[in-house]
């Protein structure tokens, strides 16, 4: 989601008002997040990327560790993998395959529909999905001390998160 120029000339504007704000200031915060969404994004990865070296797991990358992480326990098809966790559909059909083959994640077809396939972590999965939630959790433990970022902030922060999610849903969903 690269920013260009281009789109920074006028994002606000075509007769839209905003409730009180001045439109600059408004447009200015708009792609500060924008900038911020994409980066806290790729500083994630970075993250996982660093605690996987740690635990000398070097054959898979954090993308994948995510989506590990972000299958646990459950059993579901590709697509609900990309309607759930937001993944584009080529790099999911890549990364399952590449874990299916490393012994992360076992894929099997569906006794109903023999063209669906259903996957779910394997032990070595399961391990990597672990070690995700303790880094998580080792994070979550001084977030709000050497962070700054108490349950307040966390909270609005979600709700705004969600808001422009919805958003951004319909903007392409209605084609608005």
């Amino acid at each position: 989601m690269a920013l260009n120029g281009a789109m920074q000339t006028s994002v606000i504007g075509q007769g839209q008002k905003s409730s009180g704000a001045d439109p600059e200031a408004l447009e200015t915060s708009y792609l500060q997040l924008l900038h911020l969404v994409e980066r806290l994004h790729r500083q994630l990865l970075d993250v996982i990327k660093d605690e996987l070296e740690r635990l000398g797991q070097t054959d898979i990358n954090s993308v994948q560790a995510l989506l590990l992480y972000n299958i646990g326990d459950a059993e579901l098809t590709p697509g609900e993998l990309r309607s759930r966790g937001h993944y584009l559909g080529s790099n999911v059909s890549y990364n399952l395959k590449q874990l299916v083959e490393k012994g992360y994640i076992k894929d099997e077809r569906s006794s109903t529909d023999r063209r669906s396939k259903r996957v779910s972590l394997t032990q070595s999965g399961l391990d990597i999905r672990d070690n995700l939630a303790s880094l998580f959790e080792r994070q979550l433990a001084s977030v709000e001390q050497v962070g700054g970022v108490d349950y307040g902030l966390m909270e609005s922060t979600n709700k705004a998160l969600q808001r422009l999610e919805r958003f951004w849903a319909d903007q392409v969903r209605f084609r608005l």
